[in-house]
């Protein structure tokens, strides 16, 4: 069965099926894959550098956010 017809197949299976709990079933199956789809559209580097942040936050080497902010008002004048 090639995936054009198995898609048939299915969007006839939920057409005839009275049964709301499976209804939410499929759709949070989908809105799940959906909402998974962002991180395969990001380039490899991005994956990559996020996954180092990651990786580094984890370890505990983050700079809390004041001390941040207190770096950017020094740097520019604001």
């Amino acid at each position: 069965m090639n995936l054009q017809a198995r898609k048939l197949e299915l969007v006839q299976m939920i057409l005839n099926t009275d049964q709301p709990n499976l209804l939410e079933k499929v759709s949070q199956i989908l809105k799940q894959e959906k909402e998974d789809e962002w991180w395969d559209e990001l380039p490899i580097s991005v994956q990559q550098a996020i996954e180092v942040g990651i990786k580094e936050a984890d370890r505990g080497e983050t700079t809390p956010h004041e001390e941040v902010m207190k770096e950017v008002r020094l740097r520019y004048g604001i």
